[in-house]
C-alpha cells in the first residue's frame, strides 16, 4: 500500500513523461502485489480455528480485524499515509524508491528463510523477484533525470 501510493504520488513532480510512466507502472503494479498478499493471507488464514488463532500471533490482530486483511508490518504496526514519502525533488524521491525497493527485497529474503510452506514461497519468490525489477526501473529512471540535471 506504501510502495503503491508513494510511487502513484511522486509522479506528478516528475517532468520527464518516461519516468512518470515508471512510476505509474510500479505504483499500479504495486496494487496488484497488495492483493496478492492479501489473498495469502486470507487463504492461510480462513480455515483457522478460535483456539489455533488465540495461541498464534495471529491473536491480537484478529481482535481487531477478524479474518478480514489489514495493511500491518510484521510487528503489527498499522499502515498510516506516514509510511510514505514524497518530497516533490525527483532525484530523492527516486533515491527514497531504490532504498524503499531494497527494504521490500530484504522483507522477502527474511520470509523466505523463515518459511517452509512451499505455496508461500512461490508467491514470496516472485514478488521478492519484481522489487529487483523495480530497482532496476528506479536506476534507470534515476540516470534519465540526472542525465537531464547536466544538460
Amino acid at each position: 500500500m506504501g510502495a503503491s501510493m508513494r510511487y502513484l504520488s511522486q509522479r506528478f513532480a516528475m517532468q520527464n513523461d518516461e519516468v512518470k510512466a515508471i512510476l505509474n507502472d510500479i505504483g499500479t503494479e504495486e496494487l496488484a502485489h497488495l492483493e496478492m498478499v492479501g489473498s495469502l493471507v486470507h487463504q492461510l488464514t480462513k480455515n483457522a480455528t478460535s483456539s489455533e488463532i488465540e495461541n498464534s500471533p495471529f491473536a491480537t490482530y484478529f481482535i481487531d480485524h477478524g479474518k478480514g486483511v489489514w495493511p500491518t508490518s510484521a510487528a503489527g504496526q498499522a499502515f498510516t499515509s506516514m509510511s510514505f514519502a514524497v518530497k516533490g525533488d525527483p532525484i530523492t524521491d527516486l533515491v527514497e524508491d531504490l532504498a524503499a525497493e531494497q527494504k521490500a527485497r530484504t522483507t522477502y529474503d527474511n520470509i523466505l528463510r523463515v518459511s517452509d510452506d512451499p505455496d508461500v514461497n512461490r508467491v514470496i519468490s516472485y514478488l521478492r523477484m519484481r522489487e529487483v525489477v523495480h530497482f532496476q526501473r528506479f536506476g534507470e529512471a534515476l540516470d534519465i533525470v540526472q542525465s537531464q540535471c547536466k544538460k
